[in-house]
């Protein structure tokens, strides 16, 4: 990463035009050209024109071209697209392939990756493995992980471009727009619904931009914000900006997630964090973007320029209406924080009267809620080789609260759960500054498994309101955990001052309770098996918890990607308008991603019947395959 940048020259640029809009890093200076164009073979050149449609992807196209369509791209295309982004076109293979015969077999790599497979950052430095490796279609794990019965790339790309300045990004969205290749974004490859795969694609990975620069005075006429700011890079993370803007006294909102692309998907699918309690979602910080939409042009969308583009980043979802290359976000003074971490379980304690301590905790949601507070739990199922229920509270984190504040709040619930006879030592600690409770409190997070998948749901205030949908709410929580899933939930509020006008869910602005549910199966189990499971999940145990939240949503970034009705659930009202801005800036839809904006006229085609990335991308109803 960078060194930290200060701007000095704020003051000058208020001065003259009040609204000071942060220069462009000296990546983003770098451009794609005409010169550049008419570097290329004549022949080729206008497949990298911007603005531009070839003829060969102008005409009707049912599906995204594939290998062994008269019309993919011939290797002198591909060598010309690896002149366009100098040289950084890569072509690799799965992370696991050194696990099988062939050209990358390597034992010892092979064994390091093995015991180390859900670590984090074995995926997201990589340019092709994902989070989700169920949506990949496990064509190429790691035997002792899961038997892919060889290696193949199945979901993967097969070509990305490892992008560092807008020039790369525009040379990969116009060479897919003229070609007809499906085009994919991928940060670091968080999302639960596998939006960075898609087989046989070009993806851009934006994971290296890293510039990082903080803006002491940034002033805003249309918006009306003046404060702190830093301006960076789409692939800066949790971890490095957290650290930057403590070292300056600062905090910002992201993720609770450290390794987590903050300035990428997070803050355009809206992004929920432990500061959102205070200043709101991601997504209502961002004061401008720097970006690269489907037609190739690189341009800025804020408060007074491409203002409905703007308004579609903030909560529309990512890859969707272009690739970022750098946001600027608010940035407010560093708080004092309060943490505290615990759990218990019914190895001690009957079963009923560990629900009575979990019920009892419920009753707090509003109130805790409403004082700012963010507290993310997990109920473990009742586990056979052990027989016990486990509550973890994995924090509970009091951002702007005292120790003595914080002992308060949490004191009611504490006695309630002393008097039942459930002992636990509730280790509440506090830092001067938001950035090492931050550090201390949450876990680096792992990929995911490949026998679950999740799906997750916004419970608004009118379900903690009511004493008698409260019951029935918890009643519904307890039932899916005693159906052996797992459930990690957050009591969180993500109102913000001022609650900015942009395309976050809706649903965000009445949330007490966010709930994620993860249905498993065998490891073994067939494909019908699998579809069973999830069939039953979506439309049985997720659709109890749709049924007592009438109109409330779901949240993009982490959800079910079966979700019915995913337009409303992920934006509400907001969808009609989302929809005809996309299909405004990419009338030939070279951005795909399931579930986001305009997904409902695609689909991939796969081989069996389970949804993945594994399969060609073609129009609904579509006749060629």
């Amino acid at each position: 990463m960078s060194a930290l940048r200060i701007s000095l020259c704020v003051g000058l640029l208020l001065a003259r035009y009040g609204h000071a809009a942060p220069e462009l890093f000296e990546s983003e200076k770098e451009q794609l050209t005409a010169a550049d164009i008419e570097s290329l073979p004549s022949e080729i050149s206008h497949l990298f024109k911007s603005g531009s449609l070839s003829k060969r992807q102008a005409s009707t196209r049912s599906c995204k071209v594939y290998p062994g369509d008269a019309d993919w791209p011939t290797d002198q295309e591909w060598a010309a697209l690896n002149q366009a982004v100098d040289g950084n076109l890569l072509k690799p293979h799965p992370r696991a392939s050194v696990c099988y015969d062939g050209p990358y077999y390597d034992a010892a790599e092979c064994s390091k990756i093995s015991a180390n497979w859900t670590n984090s950052y074995i995926h997201l430095e990589d340019p092709l493995e994902m989070f989700s490796p169920i949506y990949q279609g496990l064509t190429c794990m790691p035997p002792t992980v899961y038997d892919s019965k060889g290696c193949t790339p199945g979901g993967f790309p097969m070509y990305v471009i490892n992008a560092t300045t807008p020039k790369h990004v525009q040379a990969g969205v116009n060479f897919a727009r003229n070609t007809g290749v499906r085009l994919v974004v991928k940060n670091t490859g968080h999302d639960f619904s596998g939006k960075s795969g898609g087989a046989e694609s070009l993806s851009i990975w934006t994971r290296h931009f890293k510039d990082i620069e903080y803006i002491p005075g940034y002033e805003d006429e249309a918006s009306g914000y003046s404060g702190a700011a830093f301006k960076t890079g789409t692939g800066v993370q949790a971890f490095e900006i957290y650290k930057a803007a403590s070292e300056v006294g600062k905090v910002v909102v992201g993720g609770e997630g450290q390794t987590v692309g903050v300035m990428g998907g997070y803050i355009q699918g809206g992004g929920h964090s432990p500061l959102s309690p205070i200043y709101g979602t991601g997504a209502d910080q961002a004061l401008a973007f720097e970006v690269v939409t489907p037609d190739g042009e690189f341009l800025t969308a804020d408060f007074t320029q491409n203002t409905d583009l703007f308004w579609a980043l903030r909560g529309g979802g990512g890859s969707t209406f272009g690739v970022a290359t750098s946001v600027t976000v608010k940035a407010y003074p560093d708080v004092p924080t309060t943490a505290s971490k615990f759990s218990f379980n019914t190895s001690t304690i009957g079963n009923e009267t560990f629900w009575a301590g979990v019920r009892a905790y419920f009753d707090y949601f509003l109130i805790n809620a409403d004082l700012g507070t963010y507290a993310y739990f997990v109920l473990l199922p009742n586990n056979p080789k052990q027989g016990v229920w486990t509550f973890q509270m994995t924090p509970f984190f009091a951002p702007n609260k005292t120790l003595a504040e914080t002992e308060a709040i949490l004191g009611p619930w504490l006695t309630q759960l002393d008097t039942l006879g459930i002992k636990v030592d509730p280790n509440i600690t506090h830092y001067d500054s938001f950035y090492p409770a931050w550090v201390q409190s949450f876990p680096l997070e792992t990929i995911q498994k490949v026998n679950s998948n999740y799906g997750s749901r916004l419970f608004p205030r009118a379900n903690f309101e009511d004493e008698d949908l409260l019951n029935t709410t918890f009643a519904n929580i307890r039932l899916s955990s005693e159906r052996n899933l797992v459930i990690v939930g957050f009591n969180i509020k993500a109102t913000s001052p001022d609650n900015p006008d942009n395309a976050v869910n809706p649903s965000w602005r009445e949330n007490v309770l966010f709930a994620i549910q993860s249905v498993r199966w065998s490891v073994n189990a067939t494909t019908e098996q699998i579809w069973e499971a999830r069939n039953s999940h979506t439309h049985g145990d997720m659709q109890r918890w749709r049924d007592i939240t009438p109109g409330a949503g779901s949240y993009l970034a982490e959800s079910d990607r079966m979700e019915p009705d995913f337009q409303q659930a992920f934006w509400g009202d907001k969808y009609p308008r989302l929809l005809e801005i996309k299909k405004r800036y990419d009338p030939s839809d070279v951005f795909y991603a399931a579930t986001a904006v305009g997904s409902e006229f695609w689909q991939v085609v796969t081989a069996n019947t389970l949804p993945s990335e594994n399969g060609r991308l073609c129009r609904v109803n579509a006749t060629r395959t």
